[in-house]
């Protein structure tokens, strides 16, 4: 694809110098925009539709929202969440209202024109907010688009989902990036790079087009006042100093690496696990947070197969209160391994979850009355209590033949323990205690 050349002044940012003008100067996203393309065929159809754009920063979502305005001859309100709210709303309402008004009275009888309005960062705005677009997306005033790092599914309204596509944008490739380069060399904007350069400029970018085009800029003018001729990689590290990293701390990435983390523990691979963790360490992560998730990780992974690792996991987290950082990490370390190594059992997990989904659709059950508490004479009278057996004064503590659950209900059996850890023998004796009942059973059948 021939590299186009942009008219735009020289004092503009290069990210604005360099944006796409028309579709195929887009870079990347061409599972969206390529040939046959959901995208490409929405641009194609002549009539804009409500969508929500979903992806990292850096790629792409303004531009296609602009791209779309112009493809449409459309009206291009932007809306940031972040700074705006329902005033902004109110104000991009009348700007529609107006576009399309004035059309209408045009004596050619056109019909109006459309108005696109781009919502920036749309998880920001809460339900009132995004509840204030619906009537407007309904009736057609204007086509919403909305931007956001967040997954939609848990930051957008059900109801604004429903009336708008989702698209989901990736991040750039390598191949992208250095096609960016490329187009930035082609105006002048940077001079050579070098290949070593070239490719630790685009790790650095780690997909985000926008994080390149900035860095590209500082690049440039550091050139300039040295009359540097040549990006090498030496003098490139010296201005960006140690590579950063991408890391949003209460993002879609965020959520996506505490995932990893878990699910190495929960796979024994303390390798893996150490990664993870560290990995959301060095992108800004709260040790709290993280000894927060051990300790989840403990009762919902490790359980009873090995209930020491609980304690180990609370002592991790007491550990780094008194030390901090950085020596109080290392104890939260020892907690990664320990449980990546530790037998595993989702039994109690399971249990629970079981235990909970049975009592929301099951009726509420009478205590029988051998189980129920006789502290007055009353109660004594209508045999609160009676019969109930005292495991502590039976063989081995445990009262054979007694009956725990409401009266009618047949043993659910939640709690199944696995093969793994302390577990092997809690089922062992579980087996032996529902033997003896079953005996238990049988000698009363006999009577």
């Amino acid at each position: 694809m021939p590299v186009s050349k942009p008219v735009a002044s020289a004092h503009q940012p290069l990210a604005e110098r360099l944006r796409p003008r028309t579709l195929g100067e887009v870079i990347g996203q061409q599972h969206l925009l390529g040939e046959g393309m959901p995208l490409r065929i929405a641009f194609e159809s002549g009539q804009p539709h409500s969508c929500i754009l979903w992806g990292p920063p850096g790629t792409g979502k303004t531009t296609i929202a602009r791209l779309m305005a112009d493809a449409f001859d459309a009206q291009f309100i932007t809306i940031s969440a972040v700074l705006g709210g329902v005033k902004d709303i109110r104000e991009a309402v009348e700007q529609a209202q107006i576009a399309q008004g004035t059309a209408l009275e045009n004596a050619s009888g056109a019909g109006g024109r459309r108005t696109i309005v781009f919502v920036d960062e749309v998880h920001r705005f809460n339900k009132s907010q995004q509840d204030a677009f619906l009537p407007h997306v309904e009736s057609g005033l204007f086509t919403f688009i909305g931007a956001t790092t967040e997954n939609p599914s848990f930051e957008v309204n059900s109801a604004l989902l429903s009336r708008a596509a989702v698209y989901v944008l990736q991040p750039l490739s390598e191949a992208d990036l250095e096609q960016i380069v490329a187009k930035a060399q082609a105006i002048d904007a940077v001079p050579p790079v070098q290949k070593a350069a070239l490719d630790r400029l685009v790790a650095y970018a780690d997909g985000d087009a926008r994080r390149l085009l900035n860095t590209l800029e500082t690049l440039s003018v550091a050139a300039a006042r040295e009359k540097r001729g040549e990006i090498t990689d030496e003098w490139l590290l010296k201005v960006l100093g140690e590579r950063m990293r991408r890391y949003d701390k209460g993002g879609e990435q965020f959520y996506d690496t505490i995932s990893a983390l878990h699910k190495s523990v929960r796979g024994s691979d303390p390798d893996a696990s150490l990664y993870w963790f560290m990995r959301m360490l060095d992108g800004g992560a709260d040790p709290r947070y993280m000894a927060r998730r051990l300790v989840r990780m403990a009762t919902e992974d490790v359980g009873l197969a090995d209930p020491r690792a609980l304690r180990l996991a609370l002592d991790a987290a007491e550990t780094y209160e008194r030390l901090g950082s950085p020596e109080g990490e290392l104890a939260l370390a020892e907690c990664v391994v320990y449980l990546a190594m530790a037998p595993k059992s989702n039994a109690v997990y399971n249990a629970y979850n079981e235990a909970k989904a049975f009592i929301k659709q099951d009726g509420t059950r009478p205590v029988p009355l051998h189980l129920r508490n006789a502290p007055t004479k009353l109660m004594k009278d209508l045999d609160y209590g009676k019969h109930y057996r005292y495991a502590h004064d039976e063989e081995g503590g445990f009262a054979a033949g007694e009956t725990y659950l409401p009266d009618g209900m047949a043993p659910p059996r939640f709690y199944r323990p696995v093969d793994r850890g302390l577990e092997i023998r809690i089922g062992e004796k579980l087996a032996a205690l529902r033997e003896r009942n079953e005996a238990a059973g049988k000698d009363k059948d006999a009577v």
